[in-house]
């Protein structure tokens, strides 16, 4: 039986001088209970979106406390299963988004999930992919706020973080001090419209300590690859961060030199788009799983 943490327990920001509401030992399996990214505060088409409590937006549960994670180690996070909500939420408006300069007024939009799909209107239904946005444990240095991505984690708002991905995020604080939050039913790669259908949710994660891992941003594995997720001010520099990153990644467990790993992942590798939206941008680049078998790259022993 997983423990359980509910959505009583909320943060605005990932901080390293947080007081953990839970500590766990590695390799703990726990359930954790989600508010939507805007605290459940719109139920019904009535609720007008510019009146809610704007301090209460992207609220993580946590943190958690994972005993034996110190400076330099990397916490492994396997989502096992995600449950969401009966409805969704989506928002845009003025200054919101890439479409945010040409809109005069706040506007939303209640969405109904019914089976795998959520019903945007009589005409369409959108397949789910049900998804976390916020996900990550406390930064080295100041606060980052919840809807802002960094290099430990947070609001990346990125597809692949799913049902059956395990993400790797760098430890900066003793025990890493784990949150998530602001799931999605469905979501497009860059969230161009500043959200995605916003549900609350329930989130099965195992967490496990990998010692002395060493990495410099969060990497995510699933059945078909691996990508790194950089966040930077412009997407430009996202993109190619996590080139570098992949390259610094690949180097020492392939027999490849730079200029054959150059090659090597320009022809096989892909640079995409996580979210552009955010107070920083969000890039990834995806080696795929044979590219790996290939070269019988582990991740971490």
């Amino acid at each position: 039986m997983a423990e359980t943490l509910a959505c009583n327990d909320v943060i605005y920001a990932f901080d390293k001088t947080h007081e953990p509401v839970k500590r766990v030992a590695s390799g703990t399996t726990i359930e954790i209970e989600t508010y939507d990214c805007f605290e459940n505060q719109v139920q019904s088409a009535e609720t007008k979106i510019g009146g809610i409590d704007w301090n209460r937006i992207n609220p993580a549960t946590g943190p958690i406390f994972v005993e034996g994670a110190q400076p330099g180690d990397v916490l492994k996070v396997r989502i096992e299963k995600l449950e969401i909500g009966s409805q969704g939420v989506m928002a845009t408006g003025p200054d919101l988004g890439v479409l945010g300069h040409r809109q005069e007024e706040m506007a939303s939009k209640i969405i109904p999930i019914e089976g795998d799909y959520a019903v945007f209107d009589d005409k369409l239904k959108i397949p789910l992919n049900k998804m976390i946005g916020v996900i990550g444990v406390a930064p080295e240095g100041e606060p980052v706020p919840c809807g802002t991505p960094g290099a430990h984690g947070g609001n990346m708002d990125t597809t692949l973080i799913t049902e059956g991905a395990t993400l790797y995020f760098p430890v900066f604080a003793e025990g890493a001090l784990f949150a998530l939050g602001d799931f999605h039913a469905a979501m497009g790669d860059g969230e161009i419209g500043v959200s995605g259908i916003e549900v609350p949710g329930k989130a099965t994660v195992t967490l496990e300590v990998v010692k002395e891992g060493a990495l410099r941003h969060p990497l995510l594995e699933n059945k078909d690859g691996i990508a790194f997720l950089v966040s930077k001010p412009t997407l430009d520099e996202a993109a190619k961060a996590a080139v570098e990153e992949m390259a610094d990644f690949l180097l020492p467990r392939t027999e490849l030199d730079l200029s054959d790993l150059a090659m090597m992942m320009s022809a096989a590798g892909q640079s995409q788009i996580s979210q552009i939206v955010d107070p920083l941008m969000t890039a990834r680049f995806f080696i795929p799983k044979y590219v790996l078998d290939a070269y019988s790259v582990t991740l971490f022993e």
